[in-house]
């Protein structure tokens, strides 16, 4: 009965996980290039009280063992890297990728973190910046004098200046893409970093190597399935009610054992 206190509580101390995940889900509906995450859950030791194959005393062997578990435990997280719905926005700095891929960024200290979060900005230099005035790169600066933005499905940015009748071509947006983008890191801000589990990144030109292509005046929304999310928060639920009784019934059985008088 004590071992089943420990396995419920267990099993309650995972769907709580399970629940913050979904919850986080939930609360990034409507975040740009938001890619759902999953929680993958693993039971914990056994207690073998007898082995499978055993003998018996009468000299026959027995087909399976007696085993019994003490629970589970959140074995990892991942990301569903889905595309999400693309949605017109008609703002010409907005870029969704269809497809594979991420954009490039340069954070403060110099390092590199990726994002599919395409809703760029200008900063004071003209320079294509996140929300959070991370530049894009390579760096794409816009001239002042630009009446009008173009970016092409191949990342090519073209401007019309003004005066001018034609278009002149400034700048190649490349994209970077993993074997396994599951195994990047997620920092915040839309942003993840490299780790030795995502992979090398292959980086090219939109719609080259397996790279997805570039929509202009386009957002990614977030992957998340509201529907879906919903009903795996009520079987969390349902799953941590049960566990629970299960403590109570483990407890009621102590309490009846305890009152046991020879």
């Amino acid at each position: 009965m004590i071992r089943a206190l420990h396995t419920a509580a267990a099993g309650m101390e995972s769907q709580q996980f399970n629940i913050d995940v979904i919850a986080n889900n939930l609360a990034n509906v409507n975040t740009n290039g938001y890619k759902t995450v999953r929680a993958d859950f693993e039971d914990l030791l056994y207690q073998t009280l007898r082995p499978a194959g055993a003998t018996t005393a009468a000299g026959a062997q027995l087909p399976s063992g007696l085993q019994v578990g003490l629970g589970s435990r959140p074995a990892a997280t991942y990301g569903l890297f889905t595309t999400g719905a693309l949605q017109v926005t008609g703002n010409p700095l907005d870029m969704a990728i269809e497809g594979e891929g991420f954009f490039k960024v340069l954070l403060p200290d110099g390092a590199i973190a990726y994002t599919r979060d395409g809703s760029f900005k200008l900063d004071a230099q003209g320079r294509l910046v996140t929300s959070n005035g991370y530049p894009l790169e390579p760096e794409i600066i816009i001239p002042p004098d630009a009446e009008q933005i173009m970016i092409g499905r191949d990342g090519v940015i073209s401007v019309r200046r003004g005066g001018q009748d034609g278009v002149e071509e400034i700048g190649q947006i490349t994209l970077v893409r993993f074997v396994n983008p599951a195994g990047l890191n997620r920092i915040g801000m839309n942003l993840y970093r490299l780790t030795p589990a995502a992979g090398e990144p292959i980086e090219g030109a939109p719609g080259t190597n397996g790279i997805g292509s570039i929509a202009g005046g386009t957002l990614e929304a977030s992957n998340v399935q509201i529907v879906d999310e919903m009903v795996r928060l009520i079987m969390a639920q349902r799953a941590y009610e049960v566990n629970s009784r299960a403590i109570q019934t483990a407890d009621e059985m102590l309490s009846v054992a305890k009152d046991l008088k020879r």
